[in-house]
């Protein structure tokens, strides 16, 4: 249902963040980042560049990763979304979060969520990725401080752990 408000117009929508279902009226511009983070005050989607290249907006949208920063909200409306707050496993780190602060993949943590989401859809369709595959699947995500070389290392340890242990994201 549109309403048109003196300049600008708004739309109901329903989603699912991290397993919990929002109705809210969004302005039809707000991007999906902008909502998320002030609207629903999930801040763990970082907002870098605004135009789609850090991937440190990354979230995934019925499992799939998408840019939030190029996602407007009601763009959204009936689909499921996880953001990096949804990744733990109930009170546990999920292992793929575990691996990264073991193996020393993390510095600034800028690019933390956009790499964790990206991660864990790899993590969901290949539970036995090579080094080159990974590296493949954070191409599109920028990091700064570590030279990916622990990021990686975390992802084939992490999935190495989940195949032992029958886990998956």
């Amino acid at each position: 249902m549109m309403r048109i408000t003196s300049k600008e117009q708004t739309r109901d929508i329903t989603v699912t963040v991290n397993g919990h279902a929002y109705a809210s009226t969004v302005k039809t511009r707000l991007t999906l980042a902008d909502y998320l983070r002030h609207e629903l005050s999930l801040t763990g989607t970082h907002v870098g560049c605004e135009h789609g290249v850090c991937g440190a907006c990354t979230v995934l949208v019925d499992g799939i990763s998408a840019r939030a920063c190029l996602m407007l909200a009601v763009q959204a409306d009936g689909h499921d979304i996880t953001t990096v707050e949804g990744i733990a496993l109930q009170d546990e780190l999920h292992p793929l979060q575990q691996a990264l602060h073991e193996m020393h993949g993390l510095q600034c943590g800028f690019c933390t969520p956009g790499m964790l989401t990206t991660l864990t859809e790899l993590l969901a369709s290949n539970t036995n990725p090579s080094e080159e595959e990974v590296r493949i699947a954070i191409s599109g995500n920028l990091c700064r401080c570590t030279g990916y070389d622990g990021i990686v290392k975390a992802t084939l340890l992490a999935a190495e752990r989940m195949r032992a242990g029958g886990e998956m994201p």
